[in-house]
């Protein structure tokens, strides 16, 4: 039967989330267009979460990996040599890391996900110091497993570890007061306070709202980093692969991170990839298989991704995503005169719109739904994130915009 989700219901664990909203069968999917077994399109604003930065079967990936695997390329290969890992590498350090001058900085090819990119990264920050504590801040989210969980913020999330999620000082985002009452703890012997091992820090907020660090505050935690002797790590998980206008989400703030956490979009195609990009003098202190795993690097993995990141060797794409991502503020931003409850915040083409609850976003979001367009809340539920491929077709782009209109002015009246 078409479009049946009768077996979901009667086996698959009560744990499904995403579904719950989108309650339908998919069966193909195109750039910025999925396709249910009834043959209705969605306009997807959810993209994989920010995974599917470059579209549904990008066919530049799709024909490279049809390649890759008609030649009987090595799809796995734990953390050994590959012809594709070599060629990955190869263009991340020439299109990424070179013209920013951090060619000396070493990438660390983790399991799969974001989390347990952030679980190696925490890890190493522990090694380098001896120290156990990180300073992480309030509506972060940096991943499900323990270490992650205990430095993001969100008690929804954090509520089913069951055991104590500890060694965190949590302090306020992008807010300079608080960050000089932090240091100021720091430098007092009698606070209590032990020096941190790292700041982990996201410079885009996503999950947490699309909340924006500033130059000046940012570069503030960086430098209260190096003061105490902490590590200074960049989260740039579904913010940065030009997410954000430029590759990395804090290009414009004049950092230098000591790990920068990637997973997401670097993999392209949906296919998982995680990895850090580590200065050597804190690398260094890795021995061979100390944070391990099965799946570092897969070859379909570094095969997409290459393709990737060859959409960073001009500055088509970017330029594209700068203006596509001011064509989805000024759609906000008309809605935002209408209903002046809300707020939009917004960096290239990640974006949000912050309504009065939890209740109306979902309303909005079902509204949506029903008119054909895929788009997702986060926080605590009150506020509705813009994350479409960057690739999305400006035709496209513009039914979506239309639905979320239409949705929006029928929840709000």
């Amino acid at each position: 039967m078409l479009n049946d989700m009768s077996i979901f219901e009667q086996y698959e664990s009560e744990i499904r989330a995403y579904c719950r909203a989108v309650p339908t069968v998919f069966k193909s999917s195109s750039n910025a267009v999925m396709v249910d077994e009834n043959g209705k399109e969605y306009v997807d604003f959810f993209a994989g979460a920010g995974v599917l930065n470059f579209g549904h079967n990008n066919p530049k990936m799709k024909k490279a990996i049809i390649s890759f695997i008609e030649r009987d390329g090595v799809a796995h290969s734990l953390d050994m040599f590959t012809d594709v890992k070599r060629d990955f590498i190869q263009t991340f350090v020439d299109v990424v890391l070179k013209p920013r001058k951090m060619e000396h900085y070493k990438l660390q090819f983790t399991g799969p996900t974001g989390t347990n990119a952030v679980e190696a990264a925490l890890k190493l920050a522990r090694k380098v110091t001896g120290r156990t504590e990180i300073v992480a801040y309030n509506r972060g989210f940096h991943g499900m497993t323990l270490g992650a969980l205990a430095c993001t913020a969100n008690n929804a999330f954090r509520s089913s570890s069951g055991v104590p999620l500890t060694n965190v000082i949590r302090d306020t985002f992008n807010d300079l007061h608080a960050l000089e009452n932090l240091r100021q703890k720091m430098n007092d012997l009698g606070s209590g306070m032990l020096p941190p091992a790292a700041f982990l820090v996201e410079p885009v907020q996503a999950e947490g709202g699309v909340r924006i660090a500033t130059k000046e505050w940012l570069q503030g935690v960086q430098k209260l980093a190096n003061d105490v002797g902490a590590l200074f790590i960049l989260d740039d998980i579904q913010a940065g692969c030009g997410r954000c206008g430029s590759y990395f989400s804090f290009d414009d703030l004049g950092v230098e991170p000591d790990i920068v956490i990637l997973a997401k979009g670097l993999g392209g195609f949906g296919t998982p990839i995680g990895m850090l990009v580590n200065k050597p003098e804190y690398d260094k202190y890795w021995g061979p298989g100390q944070h391990t795993g099965t799946f570092r690097g897969q070859g379909f993995s570094f095969v997409a991704g290459k393709i990737g990141l060859e959409y960073f060797k001009d500055d088509v794409l970017l330029s594209g995503v700068r203006s596509k991502g001011a064509t989805i503020r000024q759609a906000l931003d008309e809605l935002n005169k209408l209903y002046p409850n809300t707020k939009i915040r917004s960096k290239g083409m990640m974006l949000a719109m912050e309504f009065e609850s939890a209740a109306i976003a979902k309303q909005i979001t079902s509204k949506c739904f029903e008119g054909g367009l895929i788009i997702g809340a986060c926080s605590t539920g009150e506020i509705i994130k813009f994350i479409p491929p960057l690739t999305i077709e400006e035709a496209t782009l513009k039914k979506g915009l239309d639905i979320f209109t239409s949705a929006v002015k029928s929840v709000l009246g």
